[in-house]
């Protein structure tokens, strides 16, 4: 079995409990619950996987259709590196790497951080996949992910580091997709509420029986 977001997820919230104001967290917290059914029309499982065409971290391109030539491929959309609980997702997926190329696959992580930003989020956290910069958001945007930050909460969202400007304050719904070589998606995980992830396992299952 692969480590668990949910479990790891709590370490993290015992680690920094106390460290937020109450009131923040608390404003946080009825945010997330808001924003449940954000990217109900998102692509999902059956739906053709758009192509596209980012930067990685490293300086190099990333095509869609050519990596579907090797095999399976990954796709996680993650809000930014300044994000805590994408720093937990990206993790628990980085702990699952082997198995993930075990089954053939790759994985990528896609965020609309600039790839400096996107480097500095691969050496911080030591990840040995591929992090693309989706900068202004256009393939979140083909897949149906994005969302508009609501004004009365764009406080919390710079307290924690993400630079609204930048992004016309719109961000990707927290998304992992399973893409076949035929392009179809095979699994698809879609929760508007950030703090809800797809589980490594339940990724590598769809693997597995692919």
């Amino acid at each position: 079995m692969a480590e668990s977001y949910a479990d790891n997820l709590i370490r993290f919230q015992e680690q920094y409990s106390g460290t937020l104001p109450e009131d923040l967290l608390r404003r946080a917290q009825a945010h997330a619950e808001s924003l449940s059914d954000v990217g109900s029309g998102a692509l999902g499982t059956g739906d053709l996987a758009p192509d596209f065409t980012l930067p990685d971290h490293r300086g190099a391109s990333f095509t869609l259709a050519h990596a579907l030539r090797d095999g399976p491929v990954v796709l996680s959309f993650y809000r930014g590196g300044w994000c805590p609980y994408c720093n937990v997702q990206l993790h628990t997926l980085q702990t699952a790497l082997p198995q993930v190329r075990a089954h053939g696959a790759r994985l990528v992580a896609i965020s609309p951080d600039s790839p400096d930003d996107s480097l500095t989020t691969a050496e911080r956290h030591a990840l040995e996949f591929e992090v693309l910069s989706d900068t202004g958001n256009h393939v979140a945007r083909t897949y149906g992910l994005l969302f508009t930050v609501p004004a009365d909460v764009r406080d919390i969202y710079r307290t924690a580091g993400a630079d609204l400007d930048a992004t016309n304050a719109e961000l990707p719904v927290p998304a992992t997709y399973v893409v076949g070589t035929d392009g179809r998606i095979r699994y698809a995980h879609i929760d508007g509420d950030y703090r809800n992830r797809a589980e490594a396992d339940d990724v590598l299952k769809v693997l597995a029986a692919y």
